[in-house]
């Protein structure tokens, strides 16, 4: 018992708690949503035919997105999914990530198999140097 009364065992095991706790936190944000990276992302749609499907608001969409991506905002994906393929992959796009976590899980509970989330977004895809395409 003499371990816990030292106050520097406290504050180490503190530190330890608050370590584990950070590095678990992202995976359980993420829910089960499968994450790609830009380069995997890119394969999946030359390779398989993917989808990408930006869930930014059409402003945002408008000012810059992946070429070849559609448009769906966050607000209209649950009335729209009757509209997605079931049968091709489809990579979920938001600004940074973190957004699309929660359409992957909708779409999966809506019987889609193979749904992905782009890893830090647009902004990850305009880092890696890809292209975009902007509408007017």
């Amino acid at each position: 018992m003499d371990f816990f009364a030292d106050q520097t065992n406290i504050l180490l095991i503190v530190v330890a708690i608050t370590a584990a706790i950070a590095l678990a936190l992202p995976s359980f944000l993420q829910r089960g949503a499968k994450q790609v990276s830009v380069q995997d992302a890119v394969q999946l749609t030359n390779a398989r035919d993917g989808l990408f499907v930006d869930v930014r608001s059409a402003e945002h969409f408008k000012a810059g997105n992946i070429p070849q991506s559609r448009n769906i905002p966050l607000a209209d994906i649950a009335n729209k999914t009757g509209s997605l393929p079931k049968d091709k992959p489809i990579i979920v796009v938001c600004e940074r990530g973190r957004s699309a976590v929660g359409v992957v899980n909708t779409l999966k509970g809506k019987g889609f198999e193979e749904v992905y989330c782009l890893q830090g977004g647009l902004a990850a895809w305009i880092e890696a140097g890809m292209p975009l395409a902007k509408k007017h």
